[in-house]
């Protein structure tokens, strides 16, 4: 086995992002990192989004391009191939309970499936009919598997990162463990317990010489998971492979697979 090596810092000079889930936990986080290291970024916010105007002011602040296409291949794929993409992020994701607050409404169906798989499938297809080759860095799961593998959420995550994978575009997934903190929109109580409990038990894990285990199941922040995307997606040694949790840490170079 290769020692492990540091990344360098590698600025992502002359890209341009675009982020689908920008809204999200760590989508807002990305487009901050990705601003603030002067990639021209477009944060795409639903059309129909509530709050689309306290996006649209906190973005354009950060210096963002905001972005309100609507969720159906054509239109993507023509801001997509507009404004030239280089990196396209999928950072889409539903949770079962926003599920049964849509079904409950009678809003359009917001489950693993429409959102998880379809909504990301439909961001690939654009990207790929775009005709640019951005790197699609695709934000996955710890515990992945395969499509067929685990529960409904990580079935969702294997048939999106076999999609991927034979997409023929340049792509980065990243898998992470939890991601917590105390500003999320939504309370999340029993994932917090439940990287707060995982956390205590690797730390024990770590001091008995399981470093490696430790590494990639102790959670992570919004901020330092943007960051690492950020790095990553500028960086050669990351296309075309999967980052698990420890890869995405103090910069280390990603693993041989």
């Amino acid at each position: 086995q290769r020692p492990r090596r540091r990344w360098d810092s590698m600025p992502p000079m002359s890209q341009i992002a675009w982020v689908a889930g920008a809204t999200g936990y760590t989508g807002r986080a990305l487009v901050a990192a990705l601003c603030a290291q002067g990639v021209t970024t477009h944060a795409h916010v639903r059309p129909d989004s509530p709050a689309l105007e306290r996006w649209r002011t906190q973005f354009t602040a950060l210096g963002a391009v905001v972005e309100t296409t609507p969720w159906e291949l054509a239109p993507l794929t023509a801001a997509l191939r507009g404004c030239a993409a280089t990196q396209v992020y999928g950072l889409l994701g539903t949770t079962r309970a926003r599920a049964r607050a849509a079904e409950r409404s009678g809003a359009a169906p917001a489950d693993y499936e429409r959102v998880d798989v379809g909504l990301t499938l439909m961001l690939l297809a654009a990207a790929q009919a775009a005709g640019n080759r951005p790197r699609f860095v695709y934000l996955s799961a710890t515990g992945v598997r395969g499509p067929a593998d685990g529960n409904a959420y990580m079935r969702a995550r294997g048939r999106v990162e076999a999609a991927v994978r034979s997409s023929g575009l340049p792509f980065t997934i990243a898998r992470p463990s939890f991601i917590t903190g105390g500003d999320r929109d939504e309370s999340r109580p029993m994932e917090r317990v439940g990287a707060a409990v995982t956390d205590a038990t690797l730390g024990l894990v770590g001091l008995l010489g399981g470093s490696r285990v430790r590494d990639r199941y102790r959670s992570t922040t919004n901020t330092a998971l943007a960051a690492a995307l950020v790095r990553s997606a500028a960086d050669p040694r990351a296309l075309d492979r999967v980052l698990d949790s420890e890869d995405l840490r103090d910069r280390p170079c990603p693993k041989d697979q």
